[in-house]
């Protein structure tokens, strides 16, 4: 997704067209004939792990990460992965060797990053429904901060921590009501959203934390949505947060960290608004929180995952409609619910790279479950594409597997990571007596 281009000053001198081919820079591309992962053929994992799959790239992954880290090199910053964006654990431990904390928002997610090797310390639990039971256990490991975020959720951290004879950090999170201007389902800084106070009851809020046991509120947290390519939310919901943390600091309240999440965008096609490099990102952050003195956590997902993965789906058949043609793939919307979810577009990419060059006809690319909104691509101008020919889907890494289910008793699909010219299977396909044999039959049905 993203690529520093080093040349002379360090400036980016491109138009529209090439600064979106730098920010969607990834290890995808044609080889002797044939789409690669890295240096690994997609018809080889096909032919060895079966159709359909996930595939990621530890190159994308290592240079995502890296292009944020030197974007905000000189400040105090932590970089916090997103968990509910990937939780794969081989994604997860290729972050944390990179040095990334985690963002997690359930004791699922807390015991994923501690299992792939990351510090408890570096762990900042957010979410709107912690349970009481999820906020003992991530005080147990000690994690770095709680993102609390109403005031009956502040109570019941007070007197879990209180029972436990801890403290439990904590920052509060605050609704800034700015408009982030992506898909509403997304949207998370608006008032209207679930998520966070008021801003105007923010101050009220910290005044009730400093008299309750068991907690050290020394923390702002916002987040304003997901897939954001304009700098101007960003910018309004940071100059909020910069009037409250001087705000709460002249009411004697020592604020020394600010959380101001995640939510930077990706290309997922050319025709898409260009997203902010995250040299602009960071600039930014400096330019309207850099003075005070606090330390920046950061909570990207889809900027770093998101183009590190695609969707190998293989096509059945080819049908043709009363008024369009149809592609039927053996992927479906319960391996990738982004594109009937969220109206969501993604790319659509032949494997091979001679029908790449064949001559597109408009069809729509669906799956086998039976619903009209089983679809990964509809009214695309595409190639002709003909039975068991694979087909990649792409920027499917963030939001794709994490969100897959089983319905149609269809089983979760392979995940693979690729390095370099390795590839492992780091989550397999359950067989179907794995799947059916989660069920459980009642005394009164079991079987004599």
């Amino acid at each position: 997704m993203f690529f520093r281009e080093r040349s002379g000053d360090c400036r980016y001198r491109c138009g529209r067209k090439s600064l979106w081919k730098l920010l969607s820079m990834h290890h995808f591309a044609y080889k002797d004939g044939v789409l690669h992962a890295e240096d690994v053929s997609l018809p080889r994992l096909a032919a060895d792990v079966g159709t359909p799959f996930y595939c990621y790239s530890t190159a994308t992954l290592q240079r995502h990460y890296r292009v944020l880290a030197e974007a905000f090199q000189g400040q105090d910053a932590v970089i916090c992965f997103a968990v509910k964006a990937n939780s794969n654990q081989a994604v997860l431990a290729t972050m944390a060797r990179l040095g990334a904390g985690m963002d997690v928002v359930s004791e699922g997610e807390l015991r994923r990053a501690r299992a792939a090797g990351v510090p408890a310390e570096r762990i900042i639990f957010a979410g709107v429904g912690k349970s009481r039971e999820e906020m003992a256990y991530a005080l147990s490991e000690g994690i770095f901060s709680f993102n609390v975020e109403s005031a009956p959720e502040l109570v019941a951290l007070s007197e879990v921590a209180a029972g436990l004879g801890v403290t439990a950090r904590a920052a509060i999170r605050v609704n800034p009501d700015v408009d982030a201007k992506t898909h509403a389902k997304i949207s998370t800084g608006k008032s209207e959203n679930k998520f966070g106070i008021p801003y105007l009851d923010a101050a009220a809020l910290y005044a009730e934390a400093r008299r309750l046991r068991g907690l050290e509120v020394s923390g702002i947290h916002m987040h304003i949505g997901s897939q954001i390519t304009d700098l101007a939310p960003f910018r309004d919901a940071f100059r909020l947060m910069r009037d409250l943390t001087l705000e709460l600091r002249g009411a004697g309240h020592e604020i020394r960290h600010l959380d101001i999440g995640g939510g930077l965008g990706v290309p997922y096609s050319d025709a898409d608004e260009v997203p902010p490099h995250p040299d602009a990102y960071a600039g930014l952050v400096k330019e309207t929180l850099g003075d005070l003195g606090v330390r920046i956590y950061l909570e990207p997902g889809r900027m770093i995952v998101g183009n590190a993965g695609i969707l190998v789906t293989r096509v059945l058949y080819a049908k043709a409609g009363a008024g369009k043609r149809f592609t039927i793939v053996d992927a479906a919307m319960n391996d990738l619910i982004r594109p009937t979810l969220y109206d969501a577009y993604h790319e659509v990419w032949p494997v091979s790279e001679a029908r790449a060059g064949a001559a597109p006809v408009l069809q729509d690319i669906v799956g086998p479950v039976c619903e009209t909104g089983d679809y990964l691509a509809l009214e695309r101008a595409l190639p002709p594409f003909e039975a068991e020919e694979l087909m990649a889907v792409m920027t499917a890494g963030a939001y794709g597997a994490v969100m897959s289910s089983t319905y149609n008793t269809r089983p979760l699909v392979p995940e693979v990571l690729v390095n370099g010219g390795h590839y492992a299977v780091v989550r397999p396909r359950p067989s179907y007596d794995d799947l059916i044999g989660l069920d459980r039959l009642p005394p009164w049905l079991s079987r004599t």
